[in-house]
């Protein structure tokens, strides 16, 4: 497996796909990375040469990715739920915190149903 940034990336996929595996990196900037580093996005990662390596892992440090990126995200929560606003509030609470319905999705965010004792449910 190649490491790029600290993080395995699969060989048999294309290089394209498997920038992915970094966190920050999604399908669109991997393909940028590919056309800066001009290293053809449909080649397979274990045909890459180790001048293309370089040159992949010379752009991906470029951009702010994995723990340094993860790091930001986290502040800037604990930034909103330190000074109370909506969204902080949202976050802290598990719900969901752009404006989606909460009555019948955001099971993901919220958990499975939490059933509240001697309140009557609605029959289905």
């Amino acid at each position: 497996m190649a490491r790029i940034v600290g993080v395995d990336i699969p060989n048999d996929k294309q290089v394209a796909f498997s920038l992915t595996y970094i966190y920050g990196i999604g399908r669109t900037t991997a393909r940028k990375i590919c056309e800066t580093a001009k290293v053809d996005p449909q080649i397979r990662v274990k045909d890459l040469s180790d001048a293309q390596m370089n040159a992949i892992r010379a752009e991906v440090s470029k951009l702010k990715v994995e723990g340094d990126l993860r790091r930001e995200v986290a502040l800037n929560i604990k930034r909103l739920t330190e000074i109370g606003c909506y969204r902080g509030i949202r976050h802290k609470k598990g719900l969901p915190v752009r404006g989606q319905k909460t009555k019948t999705n955001a099971r993901t965010r919220k958990g499975p149903r939490k059933t509240i004792a001697n309140k009557k449910v609605a029959p289905k």
